[in-house]
């Protein structure tokens, strides 16, 4: 029987497939990840720790940004797949690097991110992330695994924000070269701030998406504006024409985020964990005396149970603090906090254009 095995979906059940897919990857080494041409750069970041060694002695092993420069990490034709994505630079611009991703010669893009959220780390202040599809090591190594095909072409671009130029981006982006199923939606993120959400409204994880797809995760950068519990909000699904009610609603934050009972708050600390599919794996302390502008970092990914939509989805989340009252009656109180959400969801496409909420000033960390 002929082997159909494409190359894509790989675990460890079917590492010993043949396949013809063929296996490429993009550096500042190889920036057109030609077959052949890995390390043969004669200039680059590397030239003078190299200049006695010569050609193929890491001569370009990252790039320079220049202030509101727009550089392309990636141009690839198709079919294929990105299967892996390495990338680390300076935290300072973790929040002021936009990485963006098109795929089929589309002109607006699917994934438009800060750099730092889309690696679970939005608040410029490195957590190591122990999961399937995102993975962050020392000191600041970024590494993505989800699965990323394209039909015709892929490009990734990284968007340098600030004014200031970044010296030392460094990345490796490694992709198959193979047939894509018709059945393959493609890979989409994007990026939401409410700072502060307004008084008794919820905050928008995504909206406007049209077509057919399912949503697989949630990385929330939550800055809290209040002394006490913040996480009561539930987090809403509307799917397929959901009007005022969601077809799934969970029981709260830290319930959405495999947590409980307010990550062990009561006791006065927060447990950390990192999992293959959730974690709460950052933390940051104010430095005065109260509880207020306390900063985390969650995630949840919907890898064994996406959530599944035929024509629309709207995710929402509330802020909802605790308070004990006299007489012994307690109350929830809507919240005023900075929530920065990354959403990522696989739909069909075209895709309708994102919403322009990403903007320089939205992008500070304070």
């Amino acid at each position: 029987m002929e082997n159909t095995f494409n190359g894509l979906g790989m675990h460890l059940g079917d590492l010993s497939c043949l396949s013809g897919a063929q296996s490429r990857s993009i550096s500042a080494e190889n920036p057109r990840g030609e077959k052949g041409a890995g390390g043969s750069a004669t200039e680059g970041t590397g030239a003078v720790p190299a200049r006695e060694l010569g050609r193929g002695w890491k001569i370009s092993p990252s790039v320079n940004l220049a202030g509101y420069q727009i550089f392309t990490l990636a141009d690839i034709e198709g079919p294929g797949a990105i299967q892996h994505m390495w990338m680390t630079v300076d935290p300072t611009f973790w929040r002021r690097l936009v990485l963006r991703m098109y795929w089929d010669n589309e002109q607006t893009p699917s994934v438009e991110v800060p750099i730092g959220d889309f690696f679970c780390n939005g608040w410029g202040v490195r957590c190591n992330v122990n999961s399937l599809p995102v993975a962050v090591n020392p000191a600041g190594g970024f590494n993505c695994y989800w699965d990323i095909p394209f039909r015709q072409h892929a490009r990734i671009t990284i968007e340098n924000l600030s004014p200031e130029d970044v010296k030392g981006f460094y990345y490796q982006i490694d992709y198959t070269l193979t047939d894509v199923p018709v059945d393959r939606a493609y890979f989409h993120a994007q990026w939401r701030r409410s700072n502060p959400l307004l008084h008794k409204s919820v905050h928008t994880l995504l909206e406007g998406v049209q077509g057919q797809g399912h949503y697989v995760g949630t990385y929330l950068a939550w800055g809290v504006h209040n002394n006490g519990w913040w996480g009561e909000g539930e987090v809403k699904f509307y799917l397929d024409g959901d009007n005022d009610w969601p077809t799934i609603c969970g029981t709260g934050t830290e319930d959405y985020f495999g947590g409980a009972w307010g990550f062990e708050h009561p006791r006065g600390e927060y447990g950390l964990y990192t999992t293959p599919f959730l974690g709460l794996p950052q933390v940051i302390k104010p430095d005065g005396l109260y509880q207020s502008q306390l900063r985390f970092g969650l995630y949840r990914w919907h890898v064994m149970d996406p959530i599944r939509f035929k024509k629309d989805i709207r995710v929402t989340i509330q802020a909802l603090g605790w308070r004990s009252a006299l007489e012994g009656k307690p109350r929830y109180v809507p919240l005023q906090d900075d929530i920065a959400s990354t959403a990522f969801w696989y739909q069909t496409e075209p895709h309708i254009s994102f919403e322009r909420v990403l903007k320089a000033d939205d992008l500070e960390v304070i």
